[in-house]
């Protein structure tokens, strides 16, 4: 399965334009901004845990913000197409999390193209299960809720196996990085068409944990194709397919941070509803 047949035939312009989320999006510089002070305004709170180490590389640190006990922690894994973005932008998604109860982590992670996207990938392993250990010496469950943004949701998808992870929820994420490779993007990522296959979500055995896929109904059309054929890919998984009504890329973020945003509510709700779900203990994926 692909996401847009032909897409490599098309003029590099119309190419890159499909995906450069930036330049689409008219006030992304402004919704950052904003995304900043706000995310300031958490890492000021006092039960705060700031860039908590899981590597030796600068960027393997997570940041923790503590929830009730024994409740299961929010993973956030932030975007930027694998090569942009920090997570200290994104504490601001802790917000609503805390407000239920549940612990809240944001991961980061080596970026390209100082680290190849399998070692992402690896990474993002590595700091799952950190997350997990950290939580249950806080007092938490241990579970994790893996959430991920754009380049993130893609890597939610990829660690939705993870013993630790019960549900997962991608966010305008890339599922089929073959049209990524025909893209400005791959110049720092250097992916071939074999390492775009086998590190795409959609071309790999699809894993029985709930998994919600997000889009925004603004958003550039090419993106909204990868999450509507993941979805299709997994039809006969469980989980959820949500179109955010008027969410550009940026903007559908606020229906994971709110209290009683979409996204945060679809992601609690599936956990909760499934035998893999928060009821259950944390286990490898069924397949």
């Amino acid at each position: 399965m692909t996401v847009v047949r032909d897409f490599a035939a098309l003029p590099a312009h119309e190419r890159d334009a499909a995906y450069d989320n930036t330049r689409a999006v008219h006030d992304s510089a402004r919704q950052l901004r904003a995304f900043d002070e706000r995310s300031g305004r958490m890492a000021a709170l006092g039960h705060a845990q700031l860039d908590i180490r899981y590597g030796p590389s600068e960027r393997q640190v997570f940041d923790f913000f503590p929830g009730n006990q024994e409740e299961p922690t929010l993973l956030f894994i932030h975007g930027g197409y694998w090569q942009m973005r920090h997570k200290n932008t994104f504490r601001f998604i802790a917000e609503g999390a805390n407000q239920h109860g549940l612990h809240v982590a944001l991961l980061g992670y080596t970026l390209a193209p100082q680290s190849s996207l399998r070692g992402i990938v690896e990474q993002v392993g590595m700091g799952i299960a950190a997350v997990a250990s950290h939580a249950r010496h806080e007092g938490g469950s241990g579970k994790i809720l893996l959430c991920g943004w754009s380049a993130g949701g893609h890597l939610a998808a990829m660690a939705l196996a993870s013993p630790d992870v019960v549900a997962g929820l991608g966010v305008s994420g890339i599922y089929d990085l073959e049209p990524i490779r025909h893209t400005y993007l791959n110049q720092a990522l250097g992916l071939d068409a074999g390492e775009a296959q086998a590190l795409s979500p959609i071309a790999l055995p699809a894993c029985g944990k709930p998994f919600v896929i997000a889009h925004g109904a603004a958003e550039l059309p090419h993106l909204q194709a990868q999450s509507t054929a993941f979805a299709a890919y997994r039809q006969l998984c469980p989980g959820a397919v949500i179109a955010v009504p008027g969410a550009d890329h940026f903007s559908i973020l606020n229906a994971l941070a709110a209290p009683q945003g979409l996204l945060l509510q679809a992601l609690i709700t599936t956990a909760a509803n499934h035998p893999h779900g928060l009821g259950a203990q944390p286990g490898a994926c069924a397949g």
